[in-house]
């Protein structure tokens, strides 16, 4: 087993692709908002993109350029990051929702990261221009 929950960062020039990692605790239930969230130093925490049964969520700023999905049978979260941009750079954490909100969708919940339980030390993406 890995020791770490989130791989796959890296340091990238503007327009290179990365593809985030995320080891799902094995207690998540499959239906369950789950999601990438991400902070550049001197900035909020912000939701990036999340998926729950039904439907998938994305923050305006990585629409059409990030894609989230889910391997349920090896419980893995994936990020596939296209046409990076500088200002992508941030550390990037994967979470589920605190206990009180774990009935609410991901449009609701996700542009609320303290509503979300962060499981690892995140993984650090660096994108130059």
């Amino acid at each position: 087993q890995v020791q770490q929950v989130e791989t796959g960062g890296g340091s990238v020039q503007a327009g290179g692709s990365l593809r985030l990692s995320c080891a799902v605790p094995g207690y998540i239930d499959s239906n369950v908002c789950i999601g990438w969230f991400r902070q550049a130093p001197g900035k909020e925490r912000e939701g990036v993109a999340s998926i729950e049964t039904g439907s998938i969520y994305y923050a305006d700023s990585v629409k059409d350029r990030f894609t989230i999905s889910k391997d349920n049978a090896k419980n893995i979260l994936y990020l596939q990051m296209n046409s990076l941009k500088p200002e992508d750079s941030a550390m990037y954490y994967c979470a589920s929702p605190v206990r009180e909100a774990e009935l609410l969708p991901c449009a609701v919940i996700t542009p609320n990261p303290r509503r979300f339980n962060y499981w690892g030390q995140g993984t650090q993406v660096t994108v130059s221009s």
